[in-house]
């Protein structure tokens, strides 16, 4: 078996981290977004405090969560969490936030669900990697499917806003198929 070189917590703009103390300053200003804070979950947006977001990410056995930076400035734009991770059958549910809106649109998500993928399939050793989505999403669903996730099912009419009713989406994308759009050569039948 060859182990890769490359850093499992590095892409070419971006890099995976723990939470930072300081990094609850600029969560706070995320939680003024009404964009974000509705395509982040499909529950009640409502602010988090400063203490929900100093405890969010500690560490869990059924999760792995980081926060996205940028390498360049270490500027903080988002989190990414493999949560509900089922060890026996080696499965986990992905969610991925990018903070402020001038962060969006520049392939941060593409590129940031490549590398936590990277890390789910060749570090936790998962098979499958599954998440929802609300219908309303399409940035979001167009950069699932760009790395490669497909739509498994459809919950009709589950997600209520500003008096609409909007599908949630579960989407779902299988190593071997991640491995077969990234070209990931396997030696000796390991990766």
């Amino acid at each position: 078996m060859t182990l890769s070189t490359e850093n499992l917590f590095y892409s070419k703009r971006l890099k995976i981290t723990p939470p930072r103390a300081e990094d609850v300053q600029t969560m706070l200003q995320w939680n003024e977004d009404p964009e974000y804070l509705r395509n982040v979950d499909t529950d009640i947006a409502i602010p988090y405090s400063e203490k929900q977001l100093e405890d969010e990410g500690e560490t869990k056995d059924k999760e792995v969560y980081f926060r996205l930076r940028t390498r360049e400035d270490e500027q903080l734009i988002g989190f990414v969490v493999i949560h509900s991770i089922e060890w026996n059958n080696r499965c986990g549910q992905l969610a991925i936030g990018i903070g402020l809106a001038e962060n969006r649109n520049k392939g941060y998500g593409t590129e940031a669900l490549n590398l936590i993928l990277r890390y789910a399939f060749h570090e936790l050793n998962l098979d499958r990697v599954g998440l929802d989505v609300i219908a309303y999403n399409a940035k979001g669903i167009r950069a699932y499917e760009k790395v490669g996730f497909q739509l498994e099912g459809r919950a009709r009419s589950a997600v209520y806003r500003d008096g609409k009713r909007y599908d949630r989406l579960w989407m779902g994308i299988l190593r071997p198929e991640w491995e077969a759009q990234n070209q990931i050569h396997v030696e000796g039948g390991q990766a």
